[in-house]
This record gives C-alpha cells, sequence and structure tokens, in this order.
C-alpha cells in the first residue's frame, strides 16, 4: 500500500502541472508568432513585385505619351507627365523599401563579435556626402564594450540612425549627434543611444516612429519615405534587443536601443 500523498506533495504536482501547461502554450505560441511573421514577410514580397509589375507599365505609357507630344506638348501636359513620372518614382522608392523591409526576417543572422566604433566611423564615411559642407560636431563614445550581432545588419541599423540625425539637424549650426551607450537594466544587453539636436518631433506621436511609410514631418520639409526607423526597428529586434525615440519639439531626439554584449 503507497503512503498517502502529503499537501505539501500535492501542491508541488499541480504547480509543476500548471509549469508544463505555461511552457507548451509559450511554445505554441512562439510557433504561431512565427508563422505570422512568415506570413507577413511573403505578403510583403508578394505586393511589392506586383506593385513593381504595374509600376513598369505606367513608366512605359508616360515614355509613350511624351514621345506622341514630342515637338509639341503644351506646358499643362508637361506638367501632367512630370506628376506622373514623379509619383513612379516615388513608388519604386517605396516598393525598394518595403522589400528590404520584408526580406529581414529572411536574412540569417551572421552574429559575430563587433566593435561598434569600427561600424560607426565606416557609416560616418558613407555619409560623407550628406555631411558635406556643414558644421557637425560629433560626440562619439570610444569606450563602448564589444557586442555580438550581424556586422552587414548592425552598419545598416547605424546608417539608417545617422542618416535621420544628420537630416533632422540640418536648420541646424553646428549639428551635434551624440552616439554612446550606457548599461542595461537587462542582462547581457547594451543600452545604446543616438541623441541629436535637431527639430525634434511630437512625443504624442512617436508610437508612429518606428511603422512602415509613417512621416512626423512633411515631405515638402524633408524627404525620405518613413522607412528608416522601420527597418532600424526590426534590426533590433532581430537581435533581441527593443528600440524606444525620446523627443519634443525643437528639442531634438534620442533614439535608445539594446543590442546583445559579446560574452
Amino acid at each position: 500500500m503507497s503512503a498517502p500523498v502529503s499537501p505539501q506533495e500535492q501542491e508541488l504536482i499541480r504547480l509543476q502541472a500548471e509549469l508544463q501547461l505555461a511552457r507548451q502554450t509559450q511554445q505554441q505560441l512562439a510557433r504561431q508568432l512565427a508563422a505570422a511573421q512568415a506570413a507577413l514577410g511573403d505578403f510583403a514580397y508578394t505586393v511589392s513585385h506586383d506593385l513593381r509589375a504595374n509600376l513598369r507599365h505606367i513608366n512605359a505609357y508616360a515614355a509613350l505619351v511624351r514621345e506622341e507630344l514630342e515637338g509639341t506638348p503644351t506646358n499643362d501636359a508637361v506638367t501632367y507627365l512630370a506628376t506622373v513620372t514623379n509619383a513612379a518614382k516615388l513608388m519604386g522608392q517605396q516598393i525598394d523599401g518595403l522589400m528590404a523591409w520584408a526580406q529581414l526576417d529572411r536574412v540569417a543572422l551572421d552574429a559575430t563579435t563587433l566593435n561598434l566604433c569600427v561600424l560607426i566611423e565606416e557609416v560616418r564615411q558613407q555619409l560623407a556626402r550628406e555631411a558635406a559642407g556643414r558644421q557637425i560636431d560629433w560626440q562619439v563614445a570610444t569606450d563602448v564594450p564589444p557586442l555580438r550581432g550581424d556586422a552587414a545588419l548592425v552598419r545598416q541599423l547605424l546608417g539608417h540612425l545617422l542618416s535621420n540625425a544628420l537630416k533632422f539637424t540640418r536648420p541646424r549650426t553646428p549639428a551635434v549627434i551624440n552616439i554612446g551607450w550606457q548599461a542595461a537594466a537587462e542582462d547581457g544587453l547594451c543600452l545604446l543611444y543616438v541623441r541629436d539636436n535637431g527639430v525634434g518631433f511630437n512625443p504624442q506621436q512617436q508610437d508612429k516612429l518606428f511603422h512602415v511609410f509613417q512621416r512626423l514631418h512633411s515631405a515638402n520639409e524633408f524627404e525620405g519615405q518613413g522607412l528608416g526607423l522601420a527597418l532600424a526597428r526590426k534590426i533590433v529586434e532581430r537581435h533581441g534587443g527593443s528600440i524606444r525615440a525620446e523627443g519634443a519639439p525643437d528639442a531634438g531626439c534620442c533614439i535608445r536601443f539594446t543590442l546583445p554584449l559579446a560574452v
């Protein structure tokens, strides 16, 4: 005859059963999330491909109209054709951005130990044309600890963040762009930031910043498709980190994000 189970043992059995159920639920949710992300990527890629086919037709027929009007175009016709051509060019840029955003889920991470200061300098060289002729005070921390991540993707992340900082500090002389770090609350992560003294943004709209095609400034003020920060967010999240923005009108912007520390 087996010994009776004590109340403590019964409670332990109950907790173990609940823990097992929670693990199964977590695994199921993880599979569902992965499937949803894959489906979203497939959808975006397919839509982008179909849009590009229509865009080729628009450009082709606009070219035919220009040929038909050659020699005798009216001012209105020239304006209309320019509008169509510019809209097609803009759509092409949006499609390129959407495809880049969708493909980020398909890229396998090639994680290595990263020297962030080296990557920052590489990106600054790539952005030299945007910075040409401007007075820019670059304040870059030289003691960023080694990180772990995909060098190509982290370089792309920095490109989006520094390009944004350059763009939105354009009215400032000098522009001040500060890149630094501090210990993160989460174990194994490094908290980094890119802070500028640019035009800032309305903090009530900050949730829009990291979504595709969302813009807080008009195209007449600043060029762009509203994709850079959406791509930045996806890159950070692919590395298991998080990203957020802080700012106010005419008070600059600070983008804070986390990346894994090298072990």
